[in-house]
């Protein structure tokens, strides 16, 4: 289920990647966000493409941050077939790691590097967080079913009615089953990790 999550995120943020390529081919960038040096310390971006970047955010957010209902409106282009809102919630919240209800250009780019060309264990642990919605470092059957039916929604009729009503319960269970290793409930990160890990090795 972690690669179906990122499957989708990476769904809603490859345009904007093949779009910073187009862009860099084109244009050139005279406006610049305060501490572009330091953002290209903390990510995998060049000053050029955070350039670009910062531009694309303002056009779309000329305030300099994104609240929830619009982030949530964006996200739904990218899914006109289902209900993305849900998901769209928990992937907003990711992205707020202040958790003030709003997203800056900084925290957008933050993920945006780490889910487009961080390392593996950077991914997971961002996918971990994602799914550990009340931030309490675990993550219990409740928020994964949670999780799981934000996805089925999200892809509307690609999902429905093929799965059956249970089917979000039946793939909770499965994934408690591989990542629980302790068998107590809740999956903790060096869990998720591991068990990401595992999978990947027999690939």
């Amino acid at each position: 289920m972690g690669a179906v999550v990122t499957t989708k995120i990476n769904i809603f943020l490859s345009s904007l990647s093949d779009k910073i390529e187009d862009e860099l081919e084109m244009t050139t960038v005279c406006h610049r966000p305060e501490g572009l040096e330091q953002l290209e310390a903390q990510t995998n971006f060049t000053k050029r493409e955070l350039q670009v970047l910062y531009r694309g955010f303002k056009n779309e957010c000329p305030s300099g941050v994104v609240n929830e209902e619009a982030f949530k409106q964006i996200y739904a282009q990218f899914f006109p077939h289902g209900d993305a809102s849900t998901y769209a919630h928990y992937l907003f919240n990711a992205f707020d790691t202040a958790q003030n209800g709003s997203v800056k250009f900084e925290d957008f780019v933050m993920a945006l590097s780490i889910l487009l060309r961080g390392t593996a264990h950077e991914k997971l642990r961002w996918t971990f967080n994602l799914y550990d919605i009340n931030k309490d470092g675990y993550i219990n059957k409740e928020e994964m079913t949670d999780i799981v039916k934000a996805i089925y929604d999200m892809m509307g009729k690609y999902t429905y009615p093929v799965l059956k009503e249970d089917a979000p319960r039946q793939h909770v269970e499965v994934f408690f089953q591989k990542m629980d290793k302790n068998k107590d409930g809740v999956v903790t990160l060096d869990e998720f990790i591991e068990s990401c890990q595992e999978v990947r090795t027999k690939l």
